[in-house]
């Protein structure tokens, strides 16, 4: 009798802890349908042991699997970057005959994809309408998706062959030994390592959001390719709902508001380095103000430091190795190398080192807002969002093992009052140790642990997101995630934990047995940069300003020449109460000019005539609400300082 063999089983813990017994070499996607075939159907990749992988990926033994859909971040980088290969075939497809069109790089991004195409023609908005007509298609095809993988020989001949010169160069920079892997969707192939979706019929709703030129490889050296931006949902009405939030977005561009409301400029002469009209000038000196004086509250010390540093400086750091392609280097005049700061913890640390410190100076907590520089490449350059100089609120906390709980606690707290006052909200994210980290492995995972315990105890396990391997280069750290009032997900502020610096700069305090230990240097910057911040606000805002930021809090409006010098003594009055005012003596209409103030975003418009002369009032307007009645002029100079008081 012929014996039955038993068939090899697998252990797979799911996200809610449960463990499910499959069969070896059973798929993601089997062991979503067997979870639940609604699950399946809206499944897009999985965590396989805190890896991202396809659903097509096999279980060759226990493991934790975690089903992710569109919802998470990663699931949306999956659905994009199907997406863009998508978009890639269309275009393909299209012009490929014509054209002589060479593919190069289609990544997922926040907000959607793009790809880069060498192509003979240019490709506009005037196209998109075909294209995604073209995609539309493909997607009704609903082409399964086949990964397969290639020795490097074989890899650079297949790609020769499709006469594919950007892949080429691409595999022949990939390490020895790295595992070269391929996508398939009917007569479209892409070098890439995924994960995509199972099929390109799992995408449903798509749209190409503008065209531009781009560098391959962002080097002005190179040739200057085309790239396509786009997005993609599983729900038209997903689809239409970020459509109208672009359109809102428009409307609210910092760059727009910035010309119109006379906040900042940029020009040719400075490529990403802001001019601060006084308006501006204005907001970045207030939220400096309020940042200092909190600051101050929870025992911080400001200091500042040189904008120039030897190379000997960023070499003892570990940026010299690790950042110098972002840096300014120079040479002096006695032939020394130099390189403008493009951050502030090597300042911060020759600070430290000015006298003996003990662990009663602990936590020690150096605060600047010094400005600082990066030579980012031109073409990443995006008004105040992304600048090469820039004013970063940062701080240096040098504290001992025992008091990281507490410090990474106090500046989450910290970090709501900054964020809470404007009505906006945040999750840190853990980012954990990259590929290219400096010092002990050890002492890495140390820190992490230490952060994720914080996390937990604060938000609750699994209530944040985790960014694999997107740590700094010499320890792990917190970003600081916020949504506007568009919904739109931002990358603001930064805590890292670092026990290499300390280290590499021999830091130590006496300890009260009398030893010498060292230090643990926390880095942090809440706002992340004043320029993004008040970039953000811009927008968040629409350029309405709350009262105690707003560059002009109250305009005064004579209603002719005659009511001129008592709307200059209002002025007198209000300003040495502390109040940023200013008088329209325009020989205008007074309708013109409360239109102007109002496009302005003027919080108080203050109308002066004959009434308010003789009864010493004012009528008050508002931006929000309109006239809201007359007013003595000293009860409102009472309330407008009550409104800003606990701000300046």
């Amino acid at each position: 009798m012929e014996k039955t063999t038993e068939k090899s089983m697998v252990n797979v813990r799911l996200k809610d802890g449960s463990i499910k017994e499959v069969e070896k070499g059973c798929s993601v996607i089997e062991l979503a349908k067997q979870i639940s075939e609604g699950l399946a159907r809206v499944a897009t990749v999985a965590l396989v042991d805190g890896k991202v992988q396809d659903l097509r990926t096999k279980l060759e033994h226990d493991c934790e699997v975690s089903i992710l859909t569109f919802d998470s971040e990663e699931g949306k980088k999956a659905y994009w970057h199907t997406t863009s290969h998508i978009m890639a075939q269309a275009i393909k497809r299209l012009y490929d005959n014509d054209s002589n069109i060479k593919l190069t790089i289609g990544p997922a991004i926040d907000d959607g994809f793009y790809y880069d195409f060498d192509v003979d023609r240019n490709i506009s908005s005037d196209d998109f309408e075909k294209i995604e007509n073209e995609m539309k298609k493909i997607i009704k095809e609903d082409l399964p998706i086949e990964r397969f993988t290639l020795p490097r020989d074989e890899a650079i001949k297949f790609m020769e062959e499709r006469k594919e010169p950007y892949k080429v160069e691409l595999i022949k920079e990939l390490p020895d030994g790295e595992e070269i892997s391929f996508y398939r969707q009917g007569e479209f192939v892409d070098l890439c390592a995924g994960p995509h979706l199972m099929s390109t019929g799992k995408v449903k709703a798509v749209k190409l959001l503008s065209a531009s030129g781009a560098y391959w490889r962002g080097d002005e050296h190179n040739k200057m390719l085309q790239r396509v931006y786009g997005i993609s949902f599983p729900k038209t009405s997903q689809l239409e709902e970020y459509i109208n939030m672009i359109e809102e977005a428009k409307k609210r561009d910092h760059r727009k508001l910035g010309k119109e409301l006379e906040l900042f400029f940029f020009d040719e002469t400075a490529p990403g380095m802001a001019y601060w009209l006084p308006n501006g000038l204005t907001i970045m000196n207030t939220l400096i103000s309020f940042w200092r004086k909190e600051h101050k509250k929870r025992g911080y010390m400001e200091f500042s430091g040189p904008q120039i540093n030897s190379s000997e400086l960023w070499k003892t750091s570990g940026h010299w190795d690790h950042y110098k392609e972002d840096m300014y280097v120079l040479t002096d005049a006695d032939g020394n190398e130099q390189a403008i700061k493009p951050m502030n913890c090597p300042n911060a640390i020759k600070v430290y080192q000015t006298k003996l410190r003990s662990y009663k100076d602990l936590p020690l907590r150096f605060n600047d807002v010094d400005v600082i520089h990066r030579n980012e490449k031109s073409g990443q350059l995006n008004g105040l969002f992304r600048v090469r100089e820039f004013r970063q609120d940062d701080s240096h906390n040098f504290i001992t093992e025992t008091q990281i709980k507490d410090e990474i606690k106090s500046i989450l707290e910290l970090a709501k009052v900054f964020y809470g006052v404007f009505g906006l909200e945040f999750v840190p994210a853990l980012s954990t140790r990259p590929d290219d980290f400096m010092g002990d492995i050890e002492l890495w995972n140390k820190a992490e642990e230490e952060l994720k315990s914080i996390l937990n105890e604060m938000y609750g396990e699994g209530n944040y997101p985790i960014k694999e391997k997107d740590g700094a280069f010499y320890g792990p750290k917190l970003d600081i995630q916020m949504k506007d009032c568009l919904g739109r997900q931002w990358q603001m502020g930064t805590i890292q934990l670092d026990f290499q610096l300390p280290l590499r700069f021999n830091l130590s305090y006496i300890d009260m047995d009398g030893n010498k230990k060292t230090p643990i240097l926390v880095h942090r910057a809440i706002y992340g940069s004043f320029e993004r911040f008040i970039g953000l606000l811009t927008e968040h805002f629409a350029g309405a300003f709350p009262i105690w930021i707003s560059p002009v809090q109250v305009r005064i409006l004579p209603i002719s020449e005659k009511h001129l010098e008592y709307a200059e003594k209002i002025k007198d009055v209000m300003e040495e109460a502390g109040l940023r005012v200013e008088v329209d003596s325009r020989n205008e209409k007074t309708g013109y000019k409360i239109r102007e103030a109002q496009l302005q975003k003027i919080p108080y418009m203050l109308v002066v005539g004959d009434k308010e002369q003789e009864e010493q009032t004012v009528a008050v307007r508002t931006r929000e609400q309109g006239d809201t009645g007359a007013m003595k002029v000293n009860d409102f100079i009472d309330m407008v300082k009550e409104k800003i008081e606990k701000y300046c």
